[in-house]
């Protein structure tokens, strides 16, 4: 377990980027490192640990080789659990371990809340270095719920994105009106002098 391989799974601001040991039909785990860290925290670990797993240690957004996010973008909790999501999404990964790292910040709100959304993923959780993460029992439900309606909402409109179409002026209008019945074609027309843009194909 001494050799990785180095992984790039693309995310709309760039790429989050990963490191992996051992071979992709391993029983799979997710290493996600702590506090300002990167996923070289786990290089003397891995080669430690049982063989005939797919060690893969993602850097998260902002750290190591992964792309920061767009200036003025904050780092929240959440866009974070959003990562770990998306890199399982890429991994196509249906169940796994989740190993996490660091006793600050993300064992205590990212490790566990990944698992409090979906369970249904993680056969198991190992946290390093970690204090417990607590919630008050009437508040888990709809926490659960709100949180992950936002997350899958993101993914899918993601995997939804494609090519804007170039579309004429006349068209772009009858377009905004549709989805806007309160405007007038008078305001649509207004709007669409600040918020349509022109390209070499129309």
């Amino acid at each position: 377990l001494g050799m990785f391989s180095e992984l790039k799974f693309l995310v709309p601001w760039g790429h989050v980027a990963a490191k992996a040991w051992g071979h992709s039909e391993g029983h799979p785990v997710l290493c996600l490192h702590g506090w300002l860290d990167n996923a070289n925290t786990f290089d003397k670990l891995i080669p430690l640990l049982p063989r005939g797993y797919y060690y893969v240690a993602m850097d998260f957004s902002g750290h190591g080789l992964s792309s920061h996010r767009p200036a003025g973008c904050p780092y929240h909790f959440l866009d974070y659990v959003t990562d770990v999501r998306r890199v399982a999404a890429a991994l196509q990964w249906r169940r796994f371990t989740l190993m996490g790292h660091s006793m600050v910040f993300r064992s205590r709100f990212i490790f566990p809340q990944f698992c409090f959304l979906y369970p249904e993923m993680v056969d198991k959780l190992i946290l390093l270095e970690s204090l417990g993460f607590l919630l008050a029992p009437e508040d888990i439900e709809a926490w659960l719920k709100s949180k992950r309606r936002v997350i899958d909402r993101l993914l899918s409109l993601e995997a939804k994105q494609q090519t804007p179409k170039a579309r004429s002026p006349k068209a772009a209008l009858q377009r905004l009106l549709e989805a806007n019945s309160h405007l007038t074609a008078e305001g649509g027309a207004i709007l669409l002098q600040r918020g349509a843009t022109e390209t070499p194909a129309g």
